[in-house]
Formats: structure tokens, C-alpha cells, sequence
């Protein structure tokens, strides 16, 4: 996790950065503003990977799992928030690494959009499931995510944060950001559709963690691709 760890807090550092600025602007800069700062947050962790030497193999991964997981969100797109493209990320993550992880997430989303519509939410959905993929892989080794049921635990916490990251997106992107009764109205109105996505992810990963992770460790050890 060392090796991470200045990237992570840089991306950390510039979130919370930004977050502070938006929330202390009065106009619509603050929108713009906002999705500089996390497309700033994410650079380093692209610059990092950028930076390291991929095989053919390797890129054609990352490209299968990516479109794999962005593929997945469309036949359940008359379900909101009920999609198995996290548990797709979070077993990337598991059987690859954290930058795997990371890259599949992010690009699940910029993909996936360009079949739901891309706009100024697309970074904040790359930012949530990016992280979502690097935490998976930064703690696959973890005595807690070896067990099916800590796994799941990850899936649902996740099925919430994920929810919470993109309702900070909706209170920018409001007259009043940030307003007291508003922030509370934003994250309530949120619950049930949070609630959604948790259990979507424990259940996709009940399903498809034992034959993923069987098939992806032997790619991954027949052809010693994305070890961290």
C-alpha cells in the first residue's frame, strides 16, 4: 500500500480541497470548479499507472473488464441503482491489484455513458467506482476481504458510499449547495436508491464471486498479468 500512498493523498487532498471551495462559492462556477478538482484528484492515479510499462495482454485486459462492467449496467438500466457493474470492479480489484481495480472502475463509467449520456455527473461516477476498485484491491489481502462474508460487507458499504459520493455531486449542482435542510433532504431522498445498490452488489457478488475469481486468478497466474 506504500507505493500508493502519495498518490492517494494528493487525490484525497484535492477532493476535500475542492469541496471546500464549491461549498463557499454563490454561483454556478462552483460546478466547474468542482470537476476540475476531480478530474485533478483522479491525474495522479492515471500518471501512476501512465507511468508503468504495460504488455499488450495487459491493455487488452483492462479493456475486456472495462467494457465488461460498462456493458452490465444497460440491461439493468429499468432498475435504478440495481446494476452488477460494482461487483464486476470490486472482483477486478480482487483478483488484480488496486490499479486494475481502479482503471476498470473509472472507465466503466466514461464507457457506460456514452450509452446513457455523458455529462458533468460522468467524473463524479469515475471517482466513486475508481476508488471503489482501488480500496478493493488495496485491501484484497486483508484478512477480511479472504472471507465470503467481509466480500459482501465491502459490497454493501460500498453500495452506500458510492451513493453518498454522487449526492454530493446533486448538492452542487443546486441554487443552495450545501443549505442544512437541503443536504439532509438530498442524502434521505437518496436512502432507498442507496439501499439498492448495497444489496445489488451482495447479491452479484454472491453469485459471481466463487466462478470470477476462479477463472480471472487462472488468467492472471497462466499469463502473470497485473500483479501489484
Amino acid at each position: 500500500m506504500a507505493k500508493y500512498r502519495y498518490p492517494l493523498l494528493i487525490a484525497g487532498v484535492l477532493f476535500l480541497t475542492g469541496l471546500a471551495l464549491t461549498s463557499a462559492l454563490e454561483d454556478r462556477h462552483y460546478l466547474l470548479l468542482s470537476l476540475l478538482l476531480l478530474g485533478a484528484a483522479m491525474l495522479p492515479l492515471f500518471v501512476r499507472l501512465e507511468r508503468r510499462r504495460l504488455e499488450a495482454r495487459e491493455v487488452v485486459l483492462l479493456a475486456v473488464l472495462s467494457a465488461l462492467a460498462a456493458v452490465s449496467r444497460i440491461p439493468f438500466a429499468a432498475l435504478p441503482s440495481v446494476k452488477p457493474v460494482s461487483s464486476i470492479v470490486i472482483l477486478s480489484a480482487y483478483v488484480f491489484g488496486a490499479e486494475a481495480g481502479f482503471i476498470v472502475g473509472a472507465m466503466a463509467a466514461l464507457v457506460s455513458n456514452m450509452y446513457f449520456g455523458q455529462g458533468p455527473w460522468t467524473p463524479w461516477q469515475m471517482f466513486a467506482w475508481g476508488m471503489m476498485g482501488l480500496s478493493a484491491g488495496l485491501l484484497r489481502n486483508t484478512r477480511w476481504m479472504k472471507s465470503r462474508a467481509g466480500l459482501l460487507a465491502f459490497g454493501i458499504f460500498w453500495g452506500f458510499l458510492f451513493g453518498w459520493i454522487m449526492d454530493v455531486w446533486t448538492l452542487i449542482s443546486l441554487p443552495d449547495a450545501f443549505g442544512g435542510g437541503l443536504t439532509l433532504t438530498v442524502f434521505a431522498s437518496s436512502f432507498y436508491f442507496d439501499l439498492a445498490h448495497a444489496l445489488s452488489n451482495a447479491f452479484f457478488l454472491a453469485i459471481l464471486a466463487g466462478g470470477w475469481i476462479k477463472v480471472l486468478v487462472r488468467f492472471r497466474k497462466k499469463y502473470g498479468l497485473l500483479q501489484d
